[in-house]
């Protein structure tokens, strides 16, 4: 049986790998769970100095796994609750693990995967790496609304408003998304050299400075920020949108590519004329991808 999670360490450093490749590293709940599991076992390791975060293949990940809630989608807020939990809990434990953490971005790193990756004290990311929020045009909500501490209020709204998914690294390094964009192939060496320099120094130094650091957000609200705005995802996957239930009813009957087709396809279409249908458009293509 294949881990979707693997879990190593270079010297000091733990890497932690998403491990679906032949779904871009969706994110189902099982893999969360195993995620937290890595991540205890690097807090508990002495050994460790930092932590490193990447993803098989060649993505970093597409983002929570819309094929699995197609096929078990949760109905009404108790349901999702927990779901919806677990999800904000596995991407935030990158913030408030005591020791260092470095994302290593290359392709796609959406929707939540964009928000694990901001949650990383520093974000590395190939030239091919592509970041994106685009759950607003599908219907569903932001599970962890980092974005606007991380690039402001003006483009975390450009950027969650119009579901923006093609923001490539230099963009993204431009607007304070990313730390360092290197050639593509080389994410993860710079990565495991960034988290050695970290590992390196004093260990209750580093682990109390970025507890001062993460400190300040607290003292200005984030963290109630951030689970009001999980409150309200909640409700909103509760009620359920109706462009939502269209997406996954497609996902359901013609795959994920088809019901991503779609989402783009219609997106293009309000775009053009202002207004979108939830009926699937002419001509519609196929598009690669997970969710």
């Amino acid at each position: 049986m294949v881990q979707s999670i693997l879990y190593e360490t270079r010297g000091p450093v733990a890497l932690i790998t998403l491990n679906r490749p032949e779904r871009l590293n969706a994110l189902d709940q099982a893999m969360l769970d195993a995620l937290q599991a890595a991540c205890d076992r690097a807090e508990a390791d002495d050994a460790v100095g930092a932590v490193v975060l990447t993803g098989a293949g060649k993505a970093f990940s597409s983002g929570f796994d819309l094929q699995a809630q197609a096929a078990a989608t949760p109905q009404g807020v108790d349901e999702w609750r927990p779901v919806l939990r677990r999800d904000f809990d596995a991407a935030m434990r990158f913030w408030h693990l005591s020791k260092p953490t470095v994302a290593a971005v290359h392709g796609p790193a959406l929707a939540g995967a964009c928000e694990m990756a901001m949650a990383c004290d520093v974000t590395v990311a190939a030239e091919d790496a592509i970041f994106g929020e685009p759950e607003l045009k599908f219907g569903a909500g932001i599970v962890v609304m980092l974005l606007p501490w991380i690039v402001g209020p003006k483009r975390a709204k450009e950027i969650i408003l119009l579901g923006l998914d093609r923001i490539g690294a230099g963009e993204a390094q431009a607007m304070g998304l990313v730390n360092r964009v290197v050639p593509a192939g080389r994410d993860v060496e710079e990565a495991l050299a960034l988290a050695r320099r970290m590992a390196a120094m004093d260990r209750t130094l580093v682990k109390e400075t970025k507890r001062a650091i993460n400190r300040t957000y607290e003292l200005m609200g984030m963290g109630e920020a951030l689970e009001a705005a999980l409150d309200i995802d909640t409700l909103i996957e509760g009620q359920g949108m109706p462009t939502k239930r269209r997406f996954l009813e497609i996902a359901r009957s013609e795959g994920l590519r088809a019901a991503l087709a779609w989402r783009e396809a219609r997106a293009a279409e309000a775009e053009k004329t202002g207004t979108a249908t939830l009926e699937q458009p002419a001509g519609t293509t196929h598009l690669p991808g997970a969710g």
